[in-house]
Parts: C-alpha cells; sequence; structure tokens
C-alpha cells in the first residue's frame, strides 16, 4: 500500500498574504493595478499600492521644489483612485493601502516599501522608464526580479 502522506502544499499554504504592487505612472498602469486587485481578492491577501516620484531629475538641480512633489503625488493619487475604492469594495480583501514617496527609484522601492512591508509577491510592468533612462538604469522591474527575496510577477 502507497504511504499516503501529503507532499504537495494546500492551496491556502500557497497563497499570497500580502501583495505589493510598483506602479510607475505609465499608461500601463491600470493593467497592472487590474491585476493587482484580482489576485489579492484571489488570495484573501492585503494590497499595498507603491509609487515612487522620481528624484533623479531633481537632483542635478540641487533643489526638491515641495509644491511639485506635492503636485505629482496628488495627480498619481487621482490617477488610480476609483481602481482603489473598487478594490476597498470587495470583501475578500484585507486592506488596502497606497503609499506614494520622494526619492530614487530603485533605493525608494526596496528600503522604504518592500523591505518595510515584506510582501509575499511583488507586481510590477515590464515597461515605464524611457529609452534614455532605461539605458542608463536598466529595467525596474528587472532590479525587482534580482532583488526581491519574493515572488515578482512582471506584467506585459
Amino acid at each position: 500500500m502507497a504511504d499516503e502522506t501529503r507532499v504537495c502544499p494546500s492551496l491556502s499554504e500557497l497563497g499570497y498574504d500580502k501583495v505589493f504592487v510598483s506602479l510607475d505612472g505609465s499608461e500601463q498602469q491600470g493593467k497592472v493595478l487590474e491585476r493587482a486587485i484580482v489576485t489579492a481578492a484571489n488570495n484573501g491577501s492585503e494590497l499595498y499600492i507603491g509609487h515612487v516620484i522620481d528624484s533623479s531629475a531633481l537632483e542635478t538641480t540641487g533643489s526638491f521644489p515641495a509644491e511639485l512633489v506635492k503636485e505629482q503625488e496628488q495627480s498619481f493619487r487621482a490617477s488610480i483612485a476609483e481602481e482603489v475604492e473598487r478594490a476597498r469594495q470587495i470583501p475578500s480583501i484585507r486592506g488596502v493601502e497606497v503609499l506614494v514617496k520622494f526619492g530614487r527609484i530603485r533605493e525608494t522601492l526596496k528600503d522604504e516599501m518592500i523591505d518595510e512591508i515584506e510582501p509575499d509577491l511583488i507586481i510590477c510592468g515590464a515597461r515605464g522608464l524611457s529609452s534614455i533612462k532605461y539605458a542608463l538604469l536598466g529595467s525596474i522591474s528587472t532590479f525587482l526580479v534580482r532583488s526581491a527575496r519574493c515572488d515578482t510577477l512582471v506584467i506585459k
């Protein structure tokens, strides 16, 4: 008689408790956020929505106009407001938090968001940087895949 000891984990053991989605303000952002909402709903997760206002362009000027940063944050929050409200109405999503920070994208995402939240899954888009920034900095999605200690889903 074969040993019937269960080797495979149950579906609940494979689920994601905390889903972090990194949004970049690109046209693809809605598609990425939609996938994150569905994933969080299907897993009964907490959903964290992160966005970094890139400081690298302002670093060369030596000043960070607070009003400009505030306007960019308000614009980002407005761009996702409907989706965030819809996510908050889904009973299986245990919480929705929007985080907007100002700084260098990679460091801020990792140090001030991902390392603090410790998600089980990171979702991001495949595109977002301009061709020039991509050539200089590389892909944020590639950085997340390489540096994350959890599963990372890249939406194309």
